[in-house]
């Protein structure tokens, strides 16, 4: 089996695995869930506008950093839709990056988080 044979079959595992289905399945109902539209709606023109203000320099981006992060959390607050595919995303991206951490020690033979410090762990084999 060549490498790209196996990078198709990594590619369908991942494709069938829980947590894709999961999000998949999160991502459908937020997407029929009409409050969670309305709120996704909201939040990005809020978005919009912070970004308009940083611009034109009405606001700091910390400022604008911590609106943005409190617009978002009173979103996700009102929506266990939204809520659920957050969470449903999270442990997809965990997923992926625990695959590209195994890919990428057999690449470079580092391990995921390596410091290059060998006082910072338990070590590298």
């Amino acid at each position: 089996m060549t490498i790209l044979e196996k990078a198709h079959e990594l590619g369908a595992m991942i494709q069938e695995s829980p947590e894709m289905a999961a999000m998949k399945q999160a991502e459908e109902a937020q997407a029929a869930d009409e409050t969670a539209q309305t709120l996704l709606q909201e939040f990005n023109l809020k978005r919009m506008n912070l970004a308009r203000d940083m611009q034109a320099g009405k606001i700091e981006q910390k400022e604008a950093v911590k609106l943005n992060n409190d617009a978002f959390d009173a979103m996700v607050e009102k929506s266990a839709v939204i809520k659920n595919y957050i969470e449903a995303k999270k442990a997809f991206d965990a997923r992926i990056n625990e695959i590209n951490g195994i890919l990428n020690f057999y690449i470079t033979g580092q391990e995921p988080g390596c410091t290059h410090d060998c006082s910072t762990c338990g070590g590298c084999h």
